[in-house]
């Protein structure tokens, strides 16, 4: 398989996103999704691989979301393997499935097996992918570049398999209820890669509700003057049940942490509701977060570029409105204090 292109079978393998605890997360749905929406037309199948101590227990779930056949890694040493190590599962997959597709979820740990499987494999590699298309009997991958000042489709010119990164947030997940549960498949892995061991981690004080999965979040960005003036979004947040982000020029000021950046150069979000207090919604924060569903602006100027998209747009002063939707949602909910 080393360096060598493989011939392809009509199917599209979805390498699995998981949780801590190997629950599936939102960018798993979303690129099972699109899979099996391209596969449709031509009758192929979508294939997922799942690593974990007990694969067989998503076959119901991940079949719900496209999945045909679910190739099982089983283990309970992948939590406590660095990402390069997970490459001969992934490797093993790919030898199964013959895709003329893979997809995974754009991170930096994805990042680093790509690399490693396209050595191995043969496989073309395209970063940071928004959409996938279908034109002309040719897979079209539509991404952003320049700072999503611009979005530039790619192809591939060879008809070998290629792997895909997936920007989080970008694809829309859709369930489809009373589906068969997908055929486990177990996997035979040679192991060849001599990875190192995770001894322990720790989660980072405050982390909160996790952007990438909320359903609301609640961003600030330099309207609001300095980093204290943070407590009114945190305030909102707990009243929502959100979680808070942050603009660029906010976390480069040291207001808050990278973790809570939303942009080109941050996190890709797509919750149900966000609420932007104080940004301008320059492209750069735009391109991050223009797939919510609804957004509120919140801004003193008029003519900020946030209002251009925004589904509903409040012009005021930030400092008397959040504080006064705070104690409102708080009365309606029955919150005293």
């Amino acid at each position: 398989m080393q360096g060598e292109p493989m011939a392809t079978n009509n199917e599209i393998l979805v390498i699995a996103e998981l949780s801590a605890n190997y629950e599936p997360k939102k960018a798993t749905f979303e690129m099972l999704s699109k899979a099996a929406e391209l596969q449709q037309a031509s009758g192929g199948t979508v294939a997922v691989l799942a690593m974990a101590p007990d694969p067989a227990s998503l076959a119901q779930r991940l079949g719900e979301y496209g999945a045909n056949k679910l190739y099982a890694a089983t283990g309970e040493h992948w939590a406590k393997e660095v990402a390069g190590s997970a490459v001969d599962a992934i490797e093993a997959a790919i030898r199964e499935s013959n895709p003329r597709l893979a997809l995974a979820v754009a991170s930096i740990n994805s990042r680093d097996l790509a690399g490693r499987l396209a050595v191995r494999s043969g496989m073309g590699v395209l970063w940071d992918v928004s959409d996938i298309k279908e034109e002309g009997g040719k897979l079209v991958f539509s991404g952003p570049i320049w700072g999503g000042s611009y979005m530039v489709n790619s192809s591939f010119t060879r008809d070998e398999p290629a792997i895909v990164l997936i920007k989080p947030n970008s694809l829309t997940a859709t369930r489809r209820q009373g589906a068969p549960a997908a055929e486990v498949i177990p996997l035979n892995i040679e192991r060849k890669t001599k990875g190192a061991t995770v001894t322990d981690s720790v989660q980072e004080a405050g982390a909160g509700v996790s952007l990438e999965e909320a359903s609301t979040i609640v961003s600030g960005g330099r309207g609001l003057g300095g980093p204290e003036n943070f407590k009114l979004l945190e305030d909102l947040a707990e009243v929502l049940g959100a979680a808070v982000g942050a603009s660029r020029p906010v976390v480069d000021a040291g207001w808050r942490p990278y973790r809570q950046q939303v942009g080109q150069t941050g996190k890709t979000v797509k919750p149900k509701l966000y609420i932007a207090v104080g940004i301008s919604g320059e492209i750069q924060h735009k391109v991050g977060m223009q797939t919510s569903e609804t957004i509120i602006a919140i801004n003193k100027d008029p003519d900020a570029p946030i209002f251009g998209f925004a589904d509903l747009g409040v012009v005021g002063d930030l400092f008397k409105i959040v504080p006064a939707l705070t104690e409102e949602l708080k009365r309606r909910k029955g919150i005293s204090g």
